[in-house]
């Protein structure tokens, strides 16, 4: 809820509007039961148990990196379900990548995390639980967040932008949206509603192929909504915004790591002011992919550079715990069951 939308709960219940200002610095300094908000009358907090629920998450499994500071999370939520989060450290300060669903429907053979399907949708306070999980755990402030986890956040569009609002509130957690990447496997429709938003979020378009035939096999969202009417989208969303778009490519060995797809994806992406984050293919069992060797991914890179496109090739953190994203908790699942 918003301070307004607790206002208004509180006035209803006959309680001063003071309360709600109460209530809801308790939720934001991490505190998750109402018995534990002591400067509230013992009434009210038994009114609002009975009422209410603060959304939490618990810690099942956490791997921590010998590395560098990377820590992957298994959370359990109040349905006995299973996410996945981690918790990266980069010189300007900490990044939590959050999961906004459980499962994932949309079917992308390299990912693990949509193998069983979409159980539910998260709200935006499990997505908000996720990020103070980590920061309680680690005595830290988190500064930027990636909504690149389980799941598709425009799959799950109402609860994705009540999160944006609530998170970047200056009652809240205060993250400014700027510092906010949301990460689509390319649901037109969803980014057509979210430019009428026009938030100043980085939009992360996950293209992965410059040609229809290889995208569509790789990803079932290209059989709806085909490259050129997703980078019209992009091109649509960009006039509104005027916002670089990151475009994610998970190069795979012998799939869409030729000069060919680099040449082409140059062409398609001409015009479009944008960066593009190589990402070398994370292994999956039910799939045979595997990801070129650092002398072709650099080849790629240079390629692309040479034709205009401002690449990179995303920083590998927490190599010694990888995971596929969907494989910890599927992992933990199993164990459990």
């Amino acid at each position: 809820m918003t301070e307004a939308e607790l206002i208004e709960l509180l006035s209803d219940m006959g309680q001063p509007k003071f309360r709600a200002g109460q209530l809801y610095k308790w939720l934001q300094s991490g505190v998750t039961d109402f018995d534990g908000m002591t400067d509230m009358p013992k009434s009210l907090r038994e009114k609002l148990s009975d009422t209410c629920y603060i959304a939490d998450v618990k810690i099942i499994k956490r791997l921590q990196s010998k590395i560098d500071e990377t820590v992957k999370y298994v959370y359990e939520l109040y349905d006995g379900e299973y996410i996945e989060s981690v918790l990266m450290k980069y010189e300007h300060g900490y990044t939590v990548c959050i999961s906004t669903q459980i499962g994932c429907r949309m079917g992308c053979s390299f990912c693990a995390s949509g193998i069983n399907g979409l159980s539910r949708n998260l709200t935006a306070s499990e997505m908000l639980a996720q990020i103070m999980a980590a920061e309680r755990d680690n005595n830290i402030r988190v500064s930027n967040v990636v909504m690149m986890g389980m799941g598709e956040p425009l799959d799950n569009f109402d609860n994705s932008v009540r999160f944006l609002e609530l998170v970047s509130s200056d009652k809240g957690m205060n993250i400014g949206l700027r510092h906010i990447s949301l990460s689509t496997s390319g649901v037109v429709s969803g980014i057509e509603k979210l430019k009428e938003y026009n938030f100043p979020i980085t939009l992360s378009i996950s293209l992965h192929a410059p040609f229809d035939d290889i995208r569509s096999s790789m990803m079932k969202v290209n059989r709806k909504w085909n490259i050129a009417e997703l980078l019209k989208a992009c091109k649509e969303y960009q006039k509104v915004t005027t916002r670089r778009i990151s475009f994610e490519y998970a190069l795979i060995e012998g799939v869409n790591d030729s000069k060919e797809c680099a040449e082409q994806l140059a062409k398609i992406l001409k015009g479009i002011m944008c960066h593009v984050n190589l990402i070398p293919a994370n292994p999956v069992k039910e799939n045979s992919f595997k990801k070129p060797d650092k002398t072709k991914i650099l080849h790629f890179k240079r390629l692309l550079e040479s034709l205009g496109v401002n690449a990179t090739v995303r920083r590998t953190l927490g190599s010694d715990i990888d995971a596929s994203c969907g494989q910890l908790r599927r992992k933990a699942k199993e164990e459990k069951l």
